[in-house]
């Protein structure tokens, strides 16, 4: 087959026969294989500046809202290029057309990326891809434990059941405004948030040890307690350093988890010892609690003049 010329013939040139790629129509713009059903197109998405190709058959092989778009009941955007413009982020974009495609994709393990492939499965109205994110988030909620409780004292019977049934240490915090109005000013502001912050740095590094409770009947505007067996040992206000040195000084009264074989052996002590000498050890331990308590509690004006006061731990 000739091809045809463009411009005057040259005289004496020899006739080219350029042959046309097999299935190529009339007027085409491209070569390329001819489509050989029209779900078969090709169709080119700009979806919040991300591109993708994907045929008509896997857009309108669901019943969702691109089947919408691409059969003629919804209209669509195109730009000069012909790229259809959709209105979303393209981020998961490309899960959803491999959704459509297979059936099933693998989905994400982060619960914020899974939330957000949620929101666009129901904004494409992909009903299976839905489902399978809702069940994924279920069974994440499900395994997910909280790190810490903190109970809320609502009354002093209640404080007193929350103190009586543990065999924890207990750190409490007292923050009550409303008593005071003089208590709203920033500097007041940044202490109790100072305070708060704390105690929930507290809580999350000591919480398999020890009690943490919150009080919101007290009087006091901010106040720390600290407790060990029942009993009241401290009581802080501020500042942060003493805070976290009557956390430290609480965990003496932690119920003993049992000697360490290690320990005994570098100090000379025999694992498995009588009762005689456990109870020694015990009793020694309660009056090295009692002095700590209260050598942290002397003032220089109750030393007795000329003297110094000397403690042996």
């Amino acid at each position: 087959m000739s091809a045809e010329a463009s411009g005057p013939a040259v005289a004496g040139a020899p006739s080219l026969e350029v042959p046309k790629p097999s299935g190529l129509e009339p007027g085409s713009a491209a070569y390329g294989l001819k489509p050989l059903t029209p779900n078969s197109k090709y169709v080119k998405l700009n979806v919040g500046g991300s591109l993708h190709y994907t045929t008509l058959r896997t857009l309108t092989g669901q019943d969702t809202m691109l089947k919408a778009m691409f059969s003629g009941r919804v209209e669509v955007l195109t730009d000069a290029g012909g790229w259809v413009l959709i209105d979303r982020s393209g981020r998961h974009f490309g899960t959803i057309l491999n959704y459509l495609r297979d059936g099933s994709v693998p989905l994400p393990e982060s619960t914020r990326e899974l939330g957000e492939l949620l929101g666009e499965a129901r904004y494409y109205l992909v009903q299976g891809l839905i489902e399978d994110c809702q069940l994924a988030l279920q069974q994440k909620s499900e395994n997910l434990s909280p790190l810490c409780l903190i109970p809320t004292v609502t009354s002093p019977r209640e404080e007193q059941q929350l103190l009586a049934s543990t065999s924890k240490p207990v750190v409490k915090l007292l923050h009550n405004r409303s008593n005071n109005k003089y208590s709203y000013t920033s500097t007041s502001d940044d202490n109790l948030l100072k305070n708060i912050e704390l105690f929930d740095k507290l809580a999350l590094r000591f919480h398999g040890r020890l009690l943490f409770l919150k009080d919101v009947l007290g009087d006091e505007i901010c106040c720390w307690s600290f407790y060990g067996k029942g009993r009241k040992i401290a009581e802080v206000e501020f500042p942060e350093a003493r805070i976290f040195e009557e956390t430290l000084n609480i965990l003496i009264y932690e119920t003993p988890r049992g000697p360490d074989p290690a320990l005994l052996e570098a100090t000379g002590g025999a694992a498995g010892g009588g009762g005689a000498g456990r109870g020694e050890d015990e009793e020694n331990r309660e009056h090295r609690v009692r002095r700590i308590h209260v050598r942290r509690h002397i003032t220089h004006d109750e030393r007795p003049h000329g003297q110094q006061i000397v403690f042996k731990d």
